[in-house]
């Protein structure tokens, strides 16, 4: 007997079908919901007294760049549209002490960087690093107390606030105090504002994280303990474990006049970024950090992802989380398509 033909499958009676807004390239970017320019974008720039691009081994595509070629390398950032540099400098180990004294100094290496840029580029925004840990003998972010057992709160918050004036007279837009020292941000508000730079921002440092992932930014900066154990910074950033606490650091810093929030880590710290967005109508930043660019970088090296592909999502997650800015070290790669 001849075979009976064989019948169409039924169709499904679906009134929603989600594919039909991914279809085609164009429909997918008609409703993508994250979006990412490099006018989000800023990128960390290392810069060091030298004469010559010195690469960071731990951070592939990274140097700490001389302040001769500084003016026109963050010309070319700007001209990728870029949102701006953070400056991070490489002190000589002979300027170092416990005490930091190098941070006050008004000539100081980045202090000239910062009218370097302003120089080449004055409209390009600039973020100024705030704590003194690239600056102290023993690394940490301010000063010891007299047992040299933790950080003294207090005498380091007076250090930072002079510190933010002298980064205003040098004409940065941003301060970006970094330490996590309690009423920092207050006190650096206060102190700008009484030295007539009410117009200078604070970009402030509020959850950052006691996270293992900074290694090799201490690289790039030379605050790595060379030989011994990695440096516990875990009285004065916060416990990963945590949640609540950086939702009590929003409402201080912002009650203080930040006027930008920022989370550091960014990819382990997701949660925290939405968190942050749902809570405050304050811009949120978010700082991809050195750890988290290695171990993209590292694993592309292998052949084990996708180099780019994994940066973009990498960056569309932070923004997907709730980050109006990004610190990346992937912003100038990302900015010209490579």
């Amino acid at each position: 007997m001849p075979k009976a033909a064989k019948s169409a499958p039924a169709r499904l009676v679906l009134p929603q079908r989600p594919r039909r807004l991914r279809r085609t390239a164009a429909i997918r970017a008609l409703v993508r919901e994250a979006r990412l320019s490099p006018a989000q974008l800023i990128q960390p720039v290392f810069i060091h007294e030298g004469k010559e691009l010195e690469p960071v081994p731990s951070l592939p595509g990274i140097f700490r760049i001389p302040l001769a070629r500084l003016g026109a390398y963050c010309r070319d950032l700007q001209k990728l549209g870029l949102g701006g540099v953070a400056l991070f400098p490489k002190i000589d180990p002979k300027r170092k002490d416990a005490l930091g004294r190098e941070a006050l100094n008004p000539n100081s290496l980045v202090l000239r960087a910062v009218r370097e840029v302003k120089s080449a580029a004055p409209n390009f925004p600039i973020f100024a690093d705030i704590a003194l840990d690239p600056y102290t003998t023993h690394g940490h972010d301010g000063i010891l107390t007299k047992r040299g057992d933790d950080v003294d709160n207090d005498r380091t918050v007076a250090i930072l606030a002079k510190m933010a004036v002298l980064h205003a007279q040098a004409g940065v837009d941003f301060v970006a105090p970094s330490d996590m020292m309690d009423g920092r941000v207050g006190v650096i508000r206060r102190a700008l504002d009484a030295a007539g730079h009410e117009e200078t921002g604070i970009l402030a440092y509020t959850a950052k994280y006691a996270s293992a992932y900074y290694g090799p930014f201490r690289d790039a900066v030379g605050s790595k303990r060379t030989g011994q154990p990695p440096l516990s910074k875990a009285t004065y950033q916060m416990d990963p474990a945590n949640r609540r606490e950086a939702m009590r650091e929003a409402i201080l810093d912002w009650s203080e006049g930040a006027d930008i929030l920022m989370v550091k880590p960014a990819l382990l710290y997701l949660d925290i970024i939405a968190s942050l967005r749902a809570h405050t109508h304050r811009p949120v930043a978010a700082y991809q950090v050195s750890g988290e660019y290695a171990q993209i970088c590292a694993a592309a090296e292998r052949g084990w992802l996708d180099l780019r592909a994994a940066r973009d999502e990498s960056l569309l997650a932070i923004r997907r989380a709730g980050a109006d800015i990004i610190l990346t070290y992937f912003a100038a790669a990302y900015a010209k398509g490579q």
